[in-house]
């Protein structure tokens, strides 16, 4: 059952998509903000990438802390990100901070004043458009430990994922053209 954060994040993209506007990283915060009050999360454990124009990393648009941190190859056998990418499909990981993964990305930290605490557990899924993997959207529940990052992700969220993620391919693809 979506929730009324779904239905306004479907209305607010539908009309950049519509507009034609750029997906910008200032516009798609406050997508990241409704898909993290969806999920219950704070908005930097939510990261949207894309595809760079050579096909052959992926590069965070945000949190946009990570924008300058650096790319993902796409043939990384560490990144669930570009697994996501090569297998097309969604994936929950509930167990996500004794998966071997790269970490880089966690030791940024998400203030000044605020170190970035690990993964504990993960959702991710493609971003696809006509068929091709534009990008991948990935929400996160981060802890000291997995008791304390909160509720398992689930199947029916991961859907509810998915169904975001069809949403914001037509706004990424409008960002890729400009």
């Amino acid at each position: 059952m979506p929730s009324e954060y779904i239905g306004e994040l479907k209305k607010w993209l539908g009309e950049i998509a519509r507009k034609g506007d750029p997906a910008n990283p200032f516009s798609l915060t406050r997508a990241v903000e409704l898909i993290g009050k969806n999920f219950s999360v704070q908005s930097h454990e939510v990261a949207v990438l894309e595809i760079t124009s050579d096909e052959r990393y992926l590069r965070f648009l945000l949190p946009e802390i990570l924008r300058a941190v650096g790319q993902i190859p796409l043939t990384s056998t560490t990144s669930l990100a570009a697994r996501t990418v090569r297998e097309r499909r969604p994936e929950i990981i509930n167990h996500f901070s004794v998966v071997r993964h790269a970490s880089v990305f966690e030791a940024v930290p998400i203030a000044e004043e605020q170190r970035s605490e690990p993964i504990q557990k993960i959702m991710s899924s493609p971003i696809t458009l006509n068929s091709r993997v534009i990008g991948v959207l990935q929400v996160s529940r981060k802890g000291k430990a997995a008791a304390e990052a909160g509720a398992d992700f689930t199947h029916a969220q991961l859907r509810e994922l998915k169904a975001i993620a069809d949403a914001l391919a037509p706004c990424l693809h409008l960002a890729d053209k400009n």
